[in-house]
């Protein structure tokens, strides 16, 4: 049986990659609330007509380009961000043959969790 993960992690690759992770998440959250914030002077830019550019465009771009490039992190090594808010990520892994989760949420300080691949947060069990 194929898997459907490229990529998969054991328990200590993933705490490897546990404070980098930490570092991303916590910026994700920062770019998540600096572009939900609403502009006006940003809104009246971008009406039919005007002519976009300058400081203010260009950083709301830049932001969101961070916003990609933090978003591909996780991407490119198949880690998954399941819920932002709560930070919590899951790495795929094989556990006695299976693929599975390794399941890893902000705050806690290892990855002592996994999960059936289709089971979720709810279905998690110690490691």
């Amino acid at each position: 049986m194929p898997y459907q993960f490229r990529k998969h992690y054991t328990r200590e690759e993933a705490r490897g990659l546990l404070p980098r992770i930490r570092l991303w998440l916590n910026r994700l959250h920062e770019l998540r609330h600096l572009l939900a914030d609403p502009d006006p002077e940003l809104s009246r830019l971008t009406a039919k007509g005007h002519d976009l550019g300058g400081e203010r465009v260009n950083r709301r771009v830049g932001l969101l380009a961070e916003l990609q490039e933090l978003v591909s992190e996780f991407q490119s090594r198949e880690i998954q961000i399941k819920d932002l808010e709560r930070g919590l990520v899951d790495f795929p892994a094989i556990l006695a043959g299976k693929e599975v989760f390794l399941c890893w949420e902000q705050g806690e300080e290892d990855v002592e969790y996994w999960h059936e691949l289709d089971a979720g947060f709810a279905g998690r069990a110690p490691l």
